[in-house]
């Protein structure tokens, strides 16, 4: 019984790492379109429509009831990273609002049949890097190349490996972290409908995939935001 348990959560496990393959772009001998980002451009289209709906007829005289509702969530959002990244790092908040509404409609969208991309490594590798990059970048350009360079001796130069190190070890932890929670949730969703297949999975997926999976949007641009401060700051 155990062993037919395991057997089947291995195949479950497989499948969903499995990328496949929706189309193929027919050049350079084929270039394979993934399942993750098909569902990102459904994503990236969703969210188009509903900010060119969301901004029409906007007024400053006699806002209405959605005008409203749009200012205060916007006003929330910005005020939100700018306690997070600080003073020097609020020309990023749009990234980071962008990211945060990417991953946690990438998390929930698993509640409408889609799989989530977030289960694909390359989309959160994908997101991992661009966030690295804009950290390091947003050092340079508050602090200079030659600032930027000097921070990696501080505050004493015999650290110098660790920070440098760092660059490499940031990325993988965004990465794995945010893969890692969604893969994890799924194993437990899993185990949870083959030993108890009622009614408890039912509450269990309403946890994963929408408290949980907005907790791990929230993380992975929290933690973004927190070395883009770490970055930008010159005292």
């Amino acid at each position: 019984m155990e062993v037919n348990i395991v057997d089947t959560l291995v195949e479950s496990l497989m499948e969903e790492l499995n990328c496949k393959t929706v189309f193929k772009i027919p050049i350079f001998g084929g270039i394979p379109i993934y399942e993750s980002v098909v569902v990102t451009w459904i994503i990236m289209l969703v969210v188009l429509v509903l900010c060119v709906l969301l901004v029409k007829n906007l007024s400053i005289e006699n806002p209405s009831r959605k005008q409203l509702v749009l200012e205060t969530a916007v006003s929330g959002l910005y005020n939100f990273f700018k306690g997070t990244v600080g003073e020097n790092g609020t020309a990023y908040i749009p990234y980071l609002a962008s990211v945060a509404i990417y991953i946690g409609i990438a998390n929930l969208i698993g509640l409408l049949g889609f799989k989530p991309p977030t289960k694909d490594m390359n989309v959160t590798i994908a997101l991992a890097l661009m966030s690295i990059i804009l950290i390091e970048v947003s050092g340079i350009r508050q602090k200079g190349t030659k600032g930027w360079l000097k921070s990696f001796a501080e505050p004493m130069p015999i650290i110098l490996p660790i920070n440098i190190l760092e660059i490499f070890i940031r990325p993988l932890s965004l990465c794995m972290r945010l893969f890692g929670n969604v893969l994890g949730s799924f194993v437990v969703m899993e185990l949870l409908k083959l030993v108890v297949p009622a009614v408890l999975p039912a509450f269990c997926s309403m946890y994963f995939d929408i408290f949980d999976g907005l907790i791990q949007a929230y993380v992975f641009v929290f933690l973004t935001a927190l070395f883009i401060k770490e970055a930008t700051e010159t005292e």
